[in-house]
């Protein structure tokens, strides 16, 4: 039987994939990695990607970055900035593993001319696996409107919920929102 890694891998198409198909497919692995782990409700528990074969997480104070990921000694590294909240820390770790994820197909499916198509894709599936639709819209719809409160039960940031809430359609750029409380 094949890896989590490996089975994630195999949805990548091997072409370059144009915007709306890396987010595509960065949602549907997400949406599998979810589905395979048994996560039924928030917050995505730490342990879905921790757990998987030949990956480690370091946290380190201070960083010089939020997070990064590497091949070292046979495993996947994955460093956190142990100084940024646990919200931010859970995005990071999550946009790490789908650079792990693309990592032997980067140059063949993203336009190295638009890096920030990896990027975009990287943090498409962050908020997919610690905000599937799925979950985010009934909370939503329901009438729990404060963003502070959703990013609490999903165990991401305010902002993290606000760039979710524009992706999938539930509120507008120009939501109020949007707007900085004094």
């Amino acid at each position: 039987m094949h890896s989590t890694i490996t089975r994630l891998r195999d949805i990548m198409p091997l072409r370059r994939l144009s915007r709306a198909e890396s987010l595509r497919v960065a949602e549907a692995q997400a949406n599998r990695l979810l589905r395979w782990s048994e996560a039924n409700e928030p917050p995505v528990k730490e342990g879905i990607i921790a757990g998987l074969p030949h990956l480690q997480i370091e946290r380190v104070k201070p960083a010089q970055a939020l997070a990064a990921a590497e091949w070292s000694h046979g495993r996947w590294l994955i460093i956190l900035n142990g100084s940024e909240n646990r919200g931010r820390q859970r995005w990071s770790l999550a946009h790490e593993l789908k650079h792990i994820l693309d990592h032997p197909f980067v140059t063949i499916v993203y336009s190295r001319q638009d890096e920030c198509i990896a990027e975009r894709a990287c943090d498409y599936f962050a908020a997919c696996l610690l905000m599937p639709r799925r979950w985010l819209r009934p909370a939503w719809v329901s009438g729990d409107h404060d963003v502070r409160v959703l990013a609490r039960r999903f165990g991401v940031t305010p902002q993290a919920v606000l760039i979710r809430l524009l992706q999938i359609g539930l509120i507008e750029p120009t939501s109020r929102y949007l707007v900085k409380e004094a």
